[in-house]
Formats: structure tokens, sequence, C-alpha cells
């Protein structure tokens, strides 16, 4: 079974219900060559995973360009992927002392310019604003937004790790729906189940995409009674499957009903493989309930 797509239809546009990350690809045991970076794609795309998560700043400003060198070695994969990127955070450095956001238009233009040439592609599929900018002017951004998809180099525009009220407010001041809100979200930390995050979603009819989803891989090597004791309910509810523990993990993604989008972290192609058949063991609703139990450490009220 092949990881299926999930519609965005307001958008008239779809990514692999689970998504790559290329946040640790500079970390990869194996190195960062082209022809690393290319194994992991096509193995990717035989999976049916065809959407890659970006942002510039990953790999301090590196991963970009690995990532692009490796498509310039086989430019007919141009065509079988989708790409998200993020920009906006400024990192400390010689230019910069201080670490800052920059959602001015001159930046956000400046950014996307940057990353088609560091991708080596014509067009970004999604660009999202990577963190929430208080001093963002939405109506300026709104209108860089526009301006980028009307030369054709962007195709849709949506947000991460903003708050319902910062998502509405700069959706009020851009006439297209932002395609989605990617957020912190796994067992350790809820939030976006109680504070609007994911009900905000659901009413604008759009996927949240979901960062973390293994909390860093606290899940799997766990140290606190909380992280023991979630380990154990995935172990025990792996076994009544004859499947893994992380399959049970994303499984445990699929339930809810705004259509979270996992994005993969790991660097090895087993981990890949594995976490693609998490769509074979769907979970009761009690199963649901039981792992959130664990994690929280108390019943739901």
């Amino acid at each position: 079974m092949k990881v299926p797509q999930i519609e965005f239809p307001i958008h008239k546009f779809s990514i692999s219900r689970l998504v790559y990350g290329i946040w640790r690809l500079h970390e990869d045991k194996e190195g960062s060559s082209p022809e690393r970076i290319l194994e992991k794609i096509e193995l990717c795309l035989s999976l049916g995973i065809d959407t890659f998560d970006h942002a510039d700043i990953y790999g301090g400003f590196e991963n970009e360009e690995l990532f692009g060198k490796a498509l310039s070695k086989l430019p007919s994969l141009k065509s079988k992927i989708k790409i998200i990127t993020k920009c906006g955070i400024q990192i400390p450095g010689s230019k910069f002392p201080t670490k800052h956001y920059n959602t001015s238009k001159e930046h956000i233009r400046y950014s996307v310019e940057r990353s088609l040439r560091k991708l080596t592609v014509d067009k970004l599929d999604v660009v999202l604003i990577h963190r929430p900018d208080p001093l963002m002017d939405p109506y300026e951004l709104a209108e860089i937004f526009e301006v980028l998809i009307t030369e054709g180099k962007v195709n849709h525009f949506g947000v991460s790790n903003f708050t319902p009220s910062q998502f509405q407010m700069l959706q009020s001041a851009y006439r297209r729906p932002l395609f989605t809100n990617q957020v912190e979200f796994h067992p350790f930390r809820t939030e976006p189940l109680f504070d609007g995050t994911f009900d905000q979603i659901l009413e604008s009819r759009i996927h949240p995409m979901i960062w973390s989803p293994t909390a860093g891989g606290r899940i799997f090597v766990p140290k606190t009674e909380r992280e023991v004791a979630t380990h154990s309910k995935l172990q025990e509810i792996a076994k009544k499957y004859g499947s893994s523990a992380d399959q049970v993990l994303y499984s445990w993604f699929l339930n809810h009903p705004a259509g979270l989008v996992p994005i993969l972290g790991t660097n090895e192609p087993k981990r890949i493989q594995s976490a693609a058949e998490c769509f074979s063991y769907p979970l009761t609703r009690v199963e649901w309930f039981s792992i959130l139990e664990a994690a929280r450490g108390k019943e739901v009220a």
C-alpha cells in the first residue's frame, strides 16, 4: 500500500499524507552527497511520498542547496515532487548580531528567489512564514504573496507555528486562503488539540502539517515516567496488530478529522519505509485515547 495523497479542496492541490522533512539532511551518518540524497528521494517516491519540506535556514542555510544539487543530477525528478519551504527567520552571525524575524516584502522576495536558485526549480509549490513575527504587517505580507503568485514563482502561501489569532490576522488581509499552519504536535505536546489550532484548521477546510511527530525521538528513547508509559502503550498496541511502535504512532495522527500531515525527520531509509506502512494499522477510538492518556499522565475529564 502506497502513501495516499491528501486533497486541499479549496486550493485544488494535494500533497502526500506523509511528507519527508529536510531539517536533518546534513546530519545523515551516510553523508549528504547528491547520490545519497537521490537514494532517499527515490525511496520516498516509490512509497508514494512526493512532498518534501524545507526551510531556508535548515543546515545553516545549506540544505536547500544540497537538495538542489541532487535534483540537478536527475532533473526528471523535478516534475515528480512537490516542494514546501519556509522563510522569515534570521540567524545571528557576522551580518546580524541578534536572532530576529523578517517578514518585510523585500525579505520575502529575496528568500523566495534564493530558495528557487538553491533548489534549482522554477516554482515553489508552497512557501510558509516560519515563525510569527511581532512586527509583521499582514497587508504588506499579503501584497507580496499576491505578487509572487502572479509572477509564477509560488503556487500557495501558508504559515508555521502561528496561533489561531495570528493565523486569522494574516488571513483577514489575504484574499486567497492560506494553505496550512505547520505546528509542533505529538503525544507530549497536545496543545493544538485544545487551544483552538486544530479547530480553526477544520473550520478553514485545510490540513495542518505536523513537525516533530516523534518528539525529537523521545517517543522511542523514553526517559521520564510519561515517556516510558507512552512507549509501553505503543508497544502494547503494536504487539496486538503485529506492527511496530512507530507505525502505531503515525496511525495515531491519522485519526484526527483535520487530516494531520506528519513530517518525517529521519535519515534512515528503513524508518521511512516503516512509517509509510502505518496506513495498514488503523486504530480504534479507545486505542487513540489510551495513547493520549498515557502521554498526558491523566484521563480526559
